[in-house]
């Protein structure tokens, strides 16, 4: 039997290029997004086999209806793909309460929803895959992009404790820490805080250092989440990209020997 996926943020970047791979293997799609009109090519090359649904993640209430006709459209779901996010950029001082509370209400709460509202269907039916999409910059915060790193951080550890509470239900949870592909995160995807010139010697370096490359294509992605989901006991945690596997050892190598150089202070207390 064909597989049913459920993915948020479907309409572009790694939402999109995920909803074409699995419809292309033959599988069954319910693409969810504020704006669905970008789905509309594949909703006519693939008249029975994808839909579009509107969905504003952070809005809980639509959230949990949105599942239930997802749901219902195929009759199960399979496969569910916490896509749905965007960028907050800017120095953390600058950013306003209001950027923030509605960043974190979609890179954490949205996800959340979509997890909370999945998790009954996915268990009344013995089973399924949930798929959180983090990011490869988890491990840390970084300038100008501490509150998304924040956010994706904190999804990180709600989702190792789901997965834990949920693999008696047979639900495999992995934790997909992307990195970076042109997605459209720092364009379309983007909000801006107003820049404080006390940063603007930092901002300039930062924008430096990431340059003008936006990464390769998020279908150079796709293949590792369709052998991903394939795998009969699928890792809790996987980095998706070699630059960023690298990167992330790298700084995992750093972060230790920086315990071990403080590690006589930290056994000073004997917590």
């Amino acid at each position: 039997m064909n597989r049913v996926w459920f993915i948020t943020g479907a309409s572009r970047g790694l939402g999109r290029a995920f909803a074409e791979a699995a419809l292309e293997a033959g599988d069954r799609v319910v693409g969810a997004a504020r704006n669905v009109e970008p789905l509309a090519d594949l909703a006519g090359k693939y008249p029975d086999r994808l839909v579009r649904l509107p969905l504003d993640v952070s809005d809980r209430a639509a959230v949990f209806a949105t599942v239930d006709r997802a749901a219902a459209a195929f009759g199960r779901l399979d496969i569910v793909v916490n896509n749905a996010g965007g960028m907050l950029l800017g120095m953390v001082e600058e950013a306003t309460e209001e950027q923030i509370r509605a960043h974190f209400d979609v890179n954490l709460f949205g996800a959340v929803w979509v997890t909370q509202a999945v998790l009954p269907h996915l268990r009344a039916q013995g089973g399924g895959r949930i798929l959180q999409v983090t990011t490869m910059g988890t491990g840390g915060g970084f300038p100008m992009v501490g509150l998304y790193a924040a956010g994706k951080s904190a999804l990180d550890s709600v989702s190792e404790a789901v997965a834990m509470e949920a693999e008696q239900f047979g639900v495999k949870l992995t934790i997909v820490q992307m990195g970076d592909y042109d997605t459209g995160l720092f364009t379309t995807g983007t909000t801006a805080t107003t820049p404080d010139p006390h940063y603007q010697e930092l901002r300039d370096k930062m924008i430096e250092m990431w340059g003008e490359d936006a990464g390769p294509s998020p279908s150079t992605a796709a293949p590792v989440i369709m052998e991903l989901v394939d795998l009969p006991e699928p890792p809790r945690r996987l980095i998706v990209g070699g630059a960023s596997f690298d990167m992330v050892q790298q700084s995992l190598q750093a972060r230790t020997a920086q315990y071990r150089e403080w590690e006589h202070l930290s056994r000073m207390a004997p917590g």
